[in-house]
C-alpha cells in the first residue's frame, strides 16, 4: 500500500482544503478521499492532472504517487 501524506500535504498547502482541489480537477471530494485512502488505484491520466494542478515536477511525481 502506497502513503499519500505528502499528496495531501501538497493538497493543503497549494488549495488550502480538498474541497477547492476536487473544484479544480473536476472531481468529487469522495472520488479524492477513495484514491488517497487506497480503496481506488490512480490511472497514469490522474497521476498527470494532479501533478499539473499541484505543481509537481515530473521527476518528483514518485515521490508523492509511489511512496510505500
Amino acid at each position: 500500500m502506497f502513503n499519500y501524506r505528502k499528496l495531501r500535504g501538497r493538497i493543503i498547502e497549494i488549495y488550502g482544503s480538498q474541497k477547492k482541489f476536487s473544484e479544480t480537477i473536476d472531481l468529487s471530494e469522495q472520488s479524492i478521499t477513495a484514491k488517497l485512502n487506497g480503496r481506488s488505484d490512480f490511472s497514469q491520466a490522474d497521476i498527470l492532472k494532479w501533478s499539473d494542478a499541484l505543481l509537481i515536477d515530473k521527476n518528483d511525481i514518485g515521490t508523492y504517487f509511489f511512496n510505500q
